[in-house]
């Protein structure tokens, strides 16, 4: 009984200085919330009695609840087929995803530390060694030794260092998750916006090719009129020169088209030469866009929770900075046999183990682990203001693109009009130029206006659909909410 106290003494301060560690160094990594943003109730550019309580604090989704398809509300065939060689040729999607490979392997290595670490090891030697006596002789022996063991580490996380660094990883490799998905819909977009220039083009020198048809019947005209003596030479001179003039302009549409087939033949990872698209000079109807948006359509963007992650990332990296100014406890065991004669090797005698624990720590280090939490604590306010620069830039993307898709659709009406009735105003301008009532200066300003007009309609749906498809890319995909989690 006399014992008792006595060891009650000698362990009871070991017990209570690794509780108050643990307890001090526990909480090293802060605790983890979301960087708060001032989200508004509605878009700007949309009513807000349709988009009032539409948005709620942000809680970034994770990449696969982006839509698969979201091209297909154009229903053009030939962009569907696009997009799948984009998907699975694309250099850019092959470097996204190998550095989402790497990142995963990054997390298994950071797991790998929190598990006990085994080696074995064999050794077999021979050596000679001499000895001179007082008589002046010399002796020498040959020494045979044999080796074998096995040895095991264990470092105990108790400051949480390790569980510090595998969060740390498993965030930054939500990150590259989230990066691959943002490339893919980069390209997506990029594939589609290609796409729409191209039949653009396509459409331009349509219509510059028809309009040729029509400015040479007029250049046909003034010669004949100009041999019946109804007509003057400068009059033929001005058909030429506006025949010319669209030929000009035809062959720009021919070769920006060329351009545009090898800029998309790039995006979708083949060489130039390997790649060809029939013409068709038709462009797809754009999707139409609701009265208002749901608030998760920002949380679904990858680029979004790549931000939020990388946060997450750059908090845990701050707890293993903390931990270094603790001791690290590592278990050690090792044992095997060792002995002179390869036959006896594995007889009692030879054995041999070890068993115990170390407990190493910096005692001076000239400021490098304050400099390292230093540089922990900097780089987790980076990465949190490039997280709501992230936030601010979408919200500004989706408003840019909103007041653009509402503005195009009105003004696509108003210069359908507006050609209509510069077609009418030509035909009236040719019957009164057949009747000798007005000269043919009349009649080139009518077909400029005309030819105008159309090029200006081409236009306007062409930037239309840029607007939608870069609206779409911004909300993700698609305009319906989330179905609930």
């Amino acid at each position: 009984m006399t014992i008792s106290p006595t060891f009650s003494r000698r362990t009871a301060w070991p017990v209570a200085l690794v509780s108050g560690l643990w307890l001090a160094v526990c909480a090293q990594t802060p605790p983890y919330e979301r960087p708060g943003m001032d989200i508004p109730v509605a878009y700007k550019e949309q009513a807000a009695a349709q988009a009032q309580g539409i948005w709620k604090p942000a809680q970034p989704q994770a990449a696969p609840t982006l839509p698969p398809t979201w091209w297909t509300v154009y229903g053009d065939a030939v962009l569907d087929r696009l997009q799948q060689q984009a998907d699975a040729n694309s250099p850019t999607l092959a470097q996204s995803a190998a550095r989402l490979r790497a990142a995963q392997a990054a997390v298994a290595s950071s797991s790998a530390a929190a598990l006990p670490t085994v080696g074995a090891n064999a050794s077999s030697s021979r050596a000679r060694s001499g000895t001179q006596l007082a008589d002046g002789s010399s002796t020498a022996r040959i020494s045979t030794s044999h080796s074998l063991g096995l040895s095991a580490s264990w470092e105990l996380d108790l400051w949480g260092r390790v569980s510090a660094g595998v969060s740390a990883a498993q965030a930054s490799a939500q990150a590259s998750a989230d990066d691959l998905a943002a490339a893919r819909l980069s390209l997506q977009a990029a594939v589609a916006q290609t796409y729409f220039s191209l039949r653009t083009a396509e459409a331009q020198a349509a219509l510059l090719a028809e309009t040729l048809k029509a400015y040479n019947k007029s250049w046909e005209l003034t010669r004949t009129r100009q041999a019946a003596g109804v007509a003057s030479s400068a009059d033929v001179a001005q058909a030429e020169v506006q025949y010319k003039t669209t030929q000009v302009q035809l062959l720009e549409s021919q070769t920006t088209r060329s351009q545009l087939e090898h800029a998309l033949a790039a995006l979708l990872g083949q060489a130039p030469a390997a790649f060809a698209l029939e013409a068709t000079a038709a462009l797809p109807a754009p999707a139409d866009v609701p009265q208002a948006l749901p608030s998760d359509l920002l949380q679904r963007r990858p680029d979004i929770a790549a931000a939020e992650r990388r946060v997450a990332a750059a908090n845990a990296q701050i707890g293993v900075a903390r931990a270094a100014y603790f001791p690290a406890l590592t278990l050690s065991a090792a044992g095997g046999y060792r002995g002179s004669p390869l036959s006896d090797l594995f007889s009692a005698p030879n054995l041999f183990w070890s068993l115990g624990p170390a407990l190493a720590a910096s005692i001076f280090d000239g400021g490098a682990r304050s400099a390292a939490v230093e540089t922990a604590r900097a780089n987790h306010a980076q990465v949190t203001a490039t997280y709501r620069q992230t936030v601010l830039t979408a919200l500004q993307e989706v408003e840019d693109n909103l007041t653009a898709a509402a503005a195009l659709a009105q003004e696509e009406q108003l210069q359908r009009e507006a050609t209509a009735a510069a077609q009418r105003a030509l035909d009236v301008v040719e019957n009164q130029y057949r009747a000798g009532t007005v000269g043919y200066l009349n009649v080139l300003n009518a077909q400029t206006t005309v030819l105008s007009s159309q090029r200006s309609l081409i236009d306007v749906k062409s930037r239309r659909l840029s607007a939608v498809n870069a609206l779409l890319k911004n909300v993700a995909g698609r305009w319906e909410a989330l179905p609930p989690a």
